[in-house]
């Protein structure tokens, strides 16, 4: 009986063991159910007008209560903000020039983790013109832009996730919520 034990155990260890191919499944990516679009006017106490998700919260930017028209577009149940500032121009030329170095020089801040950063110059249906920026890799923001009537309203804004997770398992909410952008920007419209 003892030896039948001992021959049926290393048996099973033979046929256990195979050949040794054996490769770890890669890990999986949580399943993203994105929501249907919508869309809803801005509140109209800002300086500026466009139509926003349905599914983000407004929000005042907690990190310059001084700035009231800087505001945030939450995206709760996808992690993500929209972080968007607004600088009044008033027709000074320098400051223009001031407020678009320090456009391109955030966007540049992200070139030591970026593997490419993609810019397109774009006007809008209202005639404004916009820069959008498309930075891939490893970057805290994926999705940065702004847009200018060139003589009195400045606005950008950059998406940010609360989350570590690697940007490829994001695809899906990043592509999302650059439509969500896209369609901010072609409805933006500065008030003076």
């Amino acid at each position: 009986m003892r030896n039948s034990v001992i021959f049926g155990m290393v048996l099973l260890a033979l046929v256990a063991c195979g050949d040794g191919d054996y490769l770890p499944k890669p890990k999986g990516y949580n399943r993203i159910d994105l929501p249907e679009k919508g869309f809803v006017k801005l509140p109209d106490n800002y300086p500026y007008q466009f139509d926003r998700s349905v599914h983000t919260e407004v929000e005042a930017d907690t990190f310059n209560l001084d700035k009231k028209y800087w505001i945030n577009l939450a995206y709760h149940s996808l992690g993500a903000k929209v972080h968007l500032t607004y600088k009044a121009i008033n027709g000074n030329e320098a400051r223009l020039r001031d407020i678009l170095d320090d456009a391109f020089r955030l966007t540049a801040k992200h070139q030591i983790k970026a593997y490419s950063i993609d810019e397109a110059v774009t006007r809008t249906p209202k005639g404004y013109v916009g820069v959008v920026a498309e930075l891939s890799g490893e970057v805290p923001t994926q999705f940065q832009f702004f847009v200018t009537d060139s003589t009195d309203n400045f606005l950008r804004g950059a998406l940010y996730f609360n989350t570590a997770v690697k940007n490829d398992s994001l695809a899906p909410v990043i592509e999302y919520i650059k439509e969500d952008m896209t369609h901010l920007i072609n409805t933006l419209e500065f008030k003076n």
